[in-house]
């Protein structure tokens, strides 16, 4: 029989200013059992995180809960005092937060931040909070865990700050864990191991998850019901599967509809005609890029180890891999922002790869191969605004002034689908596809004929990924790019890419076209990467 572990009636939260009052919760009811998987889903500003918070009694400064109650257990959080939320959180409620890098203490190693949690909520010394940290990390997917206690979040990918998170999480055994999108920038393949493991603990303690996430797929597959939620409200809740399978509000349908899946191309994500392939003619066979026994150390560590492949006119290739593979130490070296060890880079007849960085920036290749990064905030100078941004490759490499330069700056605004009126703004004014459509923007300036995309929508909304997505196709279409196409998120690429390259420690393991690829992938590791897209309305591949 369900046991309800967390019961939220009519709940209402609102951030306030002197200058206004904005809603963020508006009469939001749901219910999680014990041993349940609760999926809460919707694009940014539908509510999803400020829900979490709510329920962990955790919310940002400004924000109050303006009705309603949070039943935890029988016990309402709405009314108890701050001292006993800080005695149950940690120990009985939990929190994956959404980024996990951040969440953790920069200044304390791995190890002593969970020692830290251990000893806050359990009569336990050092030496036996340091044993239980160490059986944690490991039961988080850590075969040796020393390297990482010891390991501050900075030395460490995102994947493994997940784990090292999860570990913190669950140190005292909550009841209730809410994960605010835990998998968000993972590879397949971690965020497979990452859900993995909090659904076995789900199972083995009896917890109750609560998973706010963007990605339809991940919750298919993991939830056991699905709440919809859009501006504060919840739209439609149901059984995980049958409420993707057959949503019955509008909004739930567009969701579904701009998800990236099998079987769905790029021209049916647009919902209209995307323009034909621009033609190339014979020349679309021949090579633009020609990369052969690349390669590129970090200290020790070995990026890309002897890779090789070439890329044809008019060509899309996607370069796949889990993170640390060298996928992103590729998209730079081709780009030419960091130097090979060694290897060739032809681009056309020239070998750029034999110029130094610091010097490519001054021949006629650098024009033509640009990069759309993948940090698109990270990118963006804060202090410019985004017609600055725009028009500084236009100022630095076409010499453009004046009425010339703000005429190009529109002309590209409009080719990304960028309101004029936002060039006026600073990048944390943009929303992230406005960030990134900026991005777009500024690589398109110099009229490239190589595109690099690293990562172009890593963290957007379905919706938002899905303009950006047809956007580039349109751009590539019309434009007759060639591109480079980096991304952990193979149904993206199966859908933009015309061949795929696979990467595993630097080197690259597989290659071919891209629906053989999916169909029959040769390689166990190529394999093990497909069979770990959590997509709906499809069954997980076996390859036995």
């Amino acid at each position: 029989m369900a046991e309800r572990l967390l019961e939220i009636s009519d709940l209402g939260v609102a951030f306030e200013s002197a200058e206004r009052s904005v809603v963020a919760l508006d009469g939001v009811s749901l219910s999680l059992d014990r041993g349940e998987i609760l999926a809460v889903v919707g694009e940014s500003g539908a509510g999803k995180t400020t829900l979490g918070a709510a329920a962990i009694g955790l919310l940002a400064p400004g924000a109050q809960i303006t009705r309603g109650k949070i039943r935890f257990d029988g016990e309402d959080l709405v009314t108890a005092y701050d001292a006993r939320l800080e005695a149950v959180r940690g120990a009985a409620l939990s929190m994956i937060a959404q980024n996990p890098r951040a969440a953790l203490n920069p200044v304390r190693r791995v190890g002593e931040g969970i020692v830290d949690v251990l000893r806050a909520h359990r009569d336990l010394g050092r030496a036996e909070a340091q044993v239980a940290a160490r059986a944690l990390l490991k039961r988080a997917g850590f075969p040796d865990p020393v390297p990482i206690e010891r390991a501050y979040p900075h030395e460490l990918s995102g994947g493994m700050c997940q784990r090292a998170m999860i570990a913190m999480a669950v140190a005292c055994e909550p009841a209730l864990l809410i994960a605010d999108e835990p998998t968000a920038a993972l590879d397949t393949a971690s965020e497979r191991a990452v859900m993995d493991l909090l659904a076995d603990l789900v199972r083995e303690r009896r917890m109750g998850l609560l998973l706010v996430t963007h990605d339809l797929g991940l919750a298919a597959h993991y939830a056991d019901r699905i709440a919809v939620m859009r501006v504060g409200r919840i739209v439609e809740e149901g059984p995980a599967v049958s409420t993707l399978a057959r949503p019955r509000d509008p909004y739930t349908r567009a969701l579904v509809t701009a998800t990236p899946r099998a079987g769905v191309r790029i021209d049916d994500l647009a919902g209209v005609p995307l323009p034909s392939r621009r033609e190339q003619g014979p020349a679309i066979a021949s090579p633009i890029l020609s990369v052969s026994r690349l390669s590129k150390r970090f200290g020790q560590a070995v990026a890309v180890d002897e890779v090789g492949f070439v890329l044809a006119r008019g060509e899309s290739v996607g370069v796949v891999g889990e993170s640390g593979s060298g996928k992103s130490t590729l998209a730079r070296l081709v780009s030419r922002l960091i130097d090979p060890d060694a290897g060739r880079i032809m681009f056309e007849d020239a070998d750029i790869g034999a110029m130094a960085a610091a010097r490519f920036h001054a021949v006629p290749e650098r024009r033509r191969i640009q990069l759309v990064f993948q940090d698109a905030t990270g990118s963006l100078n804060p202090r410019a605004t985004a017609f600055d941004a725009i028009a500084d490759p236009l100022r630095r490499l076409q010499g453009l002034r004046g009425e010339a330069l703000a005429a190009r700056v529109r002309e590209l605004a409009l080719q990304v689908q960028l309101a004029p009126e936002l060039l006026d703004r600073r990048a944390h004014r943009l929303s992230g596809g406005q960030r990134t459509r900026v991005g777009i923007a500024r690589a398109l300036a110099s009229r490239p004929d190589l595109l690099v995309l690293d990562e172009p929508t890593t963290g957007l909304d379905v919706s938002v990924q899905a303009s950006i997505l047809t956007l580039l196709e349109r751009l590539k279409r019309e434009l007759g790019l060639s591109c480079l196409f980096i991304s952990h998120d193979l149904a993206v690429v199966r859908m933009m890419c015309d061949r795929i390259l696979v990467m595993r420690e630097g080197r690259i393991v597989e290659e071919g076209d891209t629906e053989c690829l999916f169909r029959a992938p040769r390689e166990a590791y190529t394999q093990r990467l497909v069979a770990a897209m959590p997509e709906f309305g499809t069954e997980r591949p076996d390859w036995g």
